[in-house]
């Protein structure tokens, strides 16, 4: 046993060190996926203009809506069966395709009572274009991947935007009613930035989201750039639309707070919650020291088959074998397909789109959506944890909506 003991130890300084080694070489690969996501760290996550806001409108209170506008907004207006009347600035940075005919609605309905209304995104909702009358094109960058964001009436200098392959600019708006605020440029300047009054307020129309993220606010002196597009916003409470949405109606508040918050707050609750949790200290010590020997307890046979999904689902989270998962969500779902509806899946065209549509009842757009997504998952090599939500976003969609 002596002599054994000596090489035991040998291997497992080998292993340490192999493993050290290994994770030290090993190159980490930065997930560039344009998520805008307010909790996320990633370079195009939102996670630190998010924490930044309440210095940004100092003395006015910041809340994330986590439910769609037409809900939440409905709800807090006058009127309505929520906790405050909203009003202020909303604010929602890129993600901006979910929105459907009826927030869209409530978004200009909020406006026109004299709101403010931030959007910045690459395209907007088709219904915004129609009735704000404004179009967008792109411009291409063929040379390198360096444009130049610019503001009026702002005294700071052209902010350089690397990584970006193309401008989106505004090729056709109201210039008698419509101001300007801002430009992209490549090889010459257009108008990327819009202010578009609307009934009693005001919205601005922003194309280049990602200035917003992560990676632009931290690098070099672009942050400058960011204050002075929100500096346009007047003073008041805002409201930041969050990437993670609940797809149910709103009936509580905007906030995600802890469940014990309501009854905290009232004092009859609050002194019987800390009265339990005093006399459970005290039955603890004194309970200490048992009466009799503990009676082993035989336990029946349970079923383990949640369990083991448990388990091996853990085991893939644990491991981050997206691909994987992606691969076996995808096939679980073409084959319930087959066997329900009876449909050939070897090829997701636009036919199979229209037959599927057809055949389910759902919107035609909806199923695009899923389909373009599968497609997209099938082509890619290299997956990331927001593209396995995302998927299971789209398929929840598909049985829910």
């Amino acid at each position: 046993m002596k002599k054994i003991l000596p090489v035991i130890l040998i291997l497992v300084l080998l292993v340490i060190s192999a493993s050290i080694v290994i994770g030290v070489k090993r190159t980490k690969v930065v997930d560039w996926e344009e998520s805008f996501d307010e909790k996320s760290n990633k370079p195009y996550g939102v996670s630190v203009l998010y924490k930044e806001l309440p210095k940004l409108f100092k003395g006015y209170k910041v809340r994330t809506v986590y439910h769609q506008p037409s809900s939440y907004l409905s709800a807090n207006s006058e009127g309505g069966y929520g906790e405050h009347v909203a009003k202020g600035s909303y604010i929602l940075i890129g993600n901006s395709d979910y929105l459907e005919d009826d927030s869209i609605d409530e978004l200009l309905s909020f406006v026109d009572a004299g709101n403010t209304l931030f959007l910045s995104d690459y395209y907007f909702p088709q219904k915004i274009h129609d009735t704000l009358n404004v179009s967008v094109k792109y411009i291409e960058n063929e040379k390198d991947s360096i444009s130049f964001l610019s503001l009026k009436h702002v005294n700071i200098a052209d902010i350089t935007l690397d990584r970006n392959v193309s401008d989106q600019y505004f090729s056709e708006f109201d210039a008698t009613n419509h101001s300007v605020l801002g430009h992209s440029k490549i090889d010459y300047k257009h108008p990327n930035f819009l202010q578009v009054p609307f009934g009693e307020g005001t919205i601005f129309l922003h194309l280049e989201p990602k200035i917003f993220t992560n990676y632009h606010l931290l690098k070099e002196d672009r942050y400058q750039y960011i204050e002075g597009a929100l500096s346009y916003l007047p003073d008041n409470d805002v409201y930041f639309d969050s990437y993670t949405k609940i797809q149910t109606g709103y009936d509580g508040d905007v906030e995600k707070e802890s469940n014990l918050g309501w009854f905290l707050e009232q004092l009859s609750f609050k002194w019987a919650w800390y009265t339990a949790i005093v006399f459970g200290i005290l039955f603890m010590i004194f309970n200490a020291k048992r009466r009799q020997r503990i009676i082993k307890i035989v336990k029946p046979l349970q079923n383990t088959t949640v369990a083991f999904v448990k388990t091996v689902s853990n085991l893939y989270f644990d491991t981050k074998d997206h691909k994987n998962l992606i691969d076996k969500k995808i096939t679980y779902f073409l084959e319930k397909i087959r066997h329900d509806l009876n449909l050939n899946t070897d090829v997701l065209d636009d036919q199979f789109t229209e037959k599927l549509a057809a055949k389910t009842g759902k919107k035609l757009k909806d199923i695009k959506k899923l389909i373009n997504y599968i497609n997209l998952m099938r082509s890619k090599n290299e997956f990331f944890e927001e593209n396995l939500i995302q998927l299971n976003r789209h398929i929840e969609a598909f049985y829910t909506k």
